[in-house]
């Protein structure tokens, strides 16, 4: 098994990109009035899929 440290540097900028476009749709979900869908299931697409459900909120989800 490889050593976590060496893949740290490696994993830490992609964390970080995928904990703040979390937030970032978390608080446009929150500022909506309206979404195409029921918002508290955008909340768990945000929060529990992975990388997939921010960028699927952007895309889909947004009521213009």
């Amino acid at each position: 098994m490889e050593n976590i440290g060496q893949w740290l540097p490696l994993l830490v900028p992609f964390i970080l990109l995928e904990l703040t476009l979390k937030v970032v749709a978390l608080l446009d979900l929150a500022r909506r009035e309206r979404a195409r869908g029921p918002k508290w299931a955008w909340i768990l697409a945000i929060v529990f899929v992975n990388f997939l459900g921010s960028v699927l909120y952007f895309v889909l989800g947004r009521e213009e």
